[in-house]
């Protein structure tokens, strides 16, 4: 996985909250447990994996995400063993970021061993930002859904803030959406790159229900233009925890790269802020 870039929150994230009192009416129930992308431990993961995973269990975190690292999509742990640590720490490993490229085979032989469902693109194969390009990459998602489908995985693709441009009076993001069979490539929505990309997570729902089986739940600093701790941010979370049901999701990952403190400090307050809604 790239390092994440930072960019200005729209102000779109300001007017979900005239929403937020009618959601916090009731509590709102967690369709699922909580995982969390190993990205947000992406030091800690490449020199401990073993330990890191302990501690991670350990604040009850129940589902993994791993990212792609400079020791592999494992951080240097075989991929049956990786599968096998999280099953003997009571949790799932369900998905990884990965790229499209000349290790695609490898990579979907990898995540068979691992016991994983998902293999999410993590990043646009092309930087063209055009909607021919979008078109051609909707077609290569379509073969990846097919080569995963025929090895009993599921392919899928995680957005950032870029796919929210438009051309041609189209916006981007949704002509990957209209050019994708939704049996074969499952929707990872980052709702903080959403609402960056000046777009409403929630409008999605309601336009492509069903089609965002996961998440990556992410506040965002507004003054200092990056992630941070739940309920100190941007993003309305009460409120996208209430339209569960309308976008589909099944997976919850937690995402955090910058912290007040450290990574299992700011996972802590994050899970804590997730029980009490």
């Amino acid at each position: 996985m790239t390092t994440r870039r930072k960019f200005l929150i729209q102000s779109t994230a300001l007017g979900l909250g005239a929403f937020l009192l009618p959601s916090m009416a009731f509590p709102i129930p967690v369709k699922s447990a909580l995982g969390v992308q190993l990205y947000t431990f992406r030091n800690e993961m490449a020199a401990d994996p073993r330990g890191t995973l302990e501690k991670i269990a350990g604040i009850g975190i129940k589902k993994i995400e791993t990212a792609r690292s400079g020791k592999g999509h494992y951080y240097g742990l075989r991929p049956d063993e990786m599968g096998a640590i999280c099953r003997d720490l009571g949790m799932q490993l369900v998905s990884g970021h990965v790229h499209l490229d000349n290790q695609w085979e490898k990579t979907m032989e990898e995540a068979v061993l691992s016991g994983q469902e998902y293999l999410i693109c993590s990043t646009m194969p092309s930087n063209g930002q055009t909607v021919a390009n979008y078109q051609r990459v909707a077609e290569a998602f379509n073969k990846a859904g097919e080569d995963c489908r025929k090895m009993g995985l599921k392919f899928g693709y995680h957005n950032h803030e870029y796919e929210f441009e438009s051309d041609q009076g189209q916006v981007l993001f949704d002509v990957l959406l209209e050019h994708t069979d939704p049996e074969l490539v499952h929707m990872e929505l980052d709702l903080g790159w959403v609402i960056i990309g000046g777009k409403d997570p929630l409008d999605y729902f309601s336009r492509f229900p069903g089609r965002f089986p996961l998440w990556h739940l992410k506040d965002m600093d507004m003054t200092e233009k990056q992630s941070t701790e739940f309920g100190k941010g941007g993003l309305d979370i009460p409120l996208m925890m209430a339209h569960q049901k309308a976008s589909g999701v099944a997976h919850i990952f937690i995402e955090q790269e910058e912290y007040a403190s450290s990574p299992l400090e700011s996972m802590k307050h994050n899970m804590q802020f997730m029980q009490q809604l």
